[in-house]
């Protein structure tokens, strides 16, 4: 058995990436609504302040802060995963393993989290998860893909809107 050790860090911020289990299928961007209410519903229980956010139809990236006591972020995925697995209706495969754990099919158990160490590293990951949308050819522009804070962090002048330039794919 694998034995995972996490960053533990009250009040840390971290980088997060969550796959689907089947890469495939674009249920984070078919369903983005119903992910955005369950992201707000798990943040007002147990709060967390969002600095940067990607959606894309099979994965997301984002970097996340805790209140200063507090460090439990899987408490927080366990929450955002489960219940938007419950709000949207079946339909995928789900393995003998999952069935007898009464799990959907939805995510893949595992997550990446990395723990944000400095100004410099927090800058790399805001970049890497907002330019990830061109990275993987859904857009040839980071503004021009609509499940992202780039949006909102034009807005407070922390990005220009043409950064990023534009690809050729």
């Amino acid at each position: 058995m694998s034995r995972y050790h996490r960053a533990w860090q009250p009040g840390g911020t971290w980088f997060f990436t969550l796959n689907l289990a089947d890469r495939r299928r674009s249920l984070l961007t078919d369903h983005v609504a119903v992910l955005r209410r369950v992201v707000r519903q798990v943040q007002q229980r147990h709060p967390f302040t969002v600095h940067g956010w990607v959606v894309l139809p099979e994965h997301l990236h984002c970097v996340l802060e805790l209140p200063a006591t507090d460090s439990d972020f899987a408490l927080r995925w366990r929450l955002i995963k489960g219940h938007f697995s419950r709000s949207i209706p079946p339909g995928e495969f789900i393995s003998l393993s999952r069935r007898r754990h009464g799990e959907r099919g939805i995510w893949q158990r595992r997550y990446w989290e990395h723990r944000i160490r400095n100004e410099r590293d927090y800058r790399m990951h805001m970049d890497y998860l907002h330019f990830n949308p061109v990275k993987h050819g859904w857009v040839t522009r980071v503004r021009d893909w609509p499940y992202s804070t780039f949006h909102r962090l034009v807005a407070m002048g922390v990005y220009a809107e043409d950064w990023g330039g534009a690809m050729a794919i």
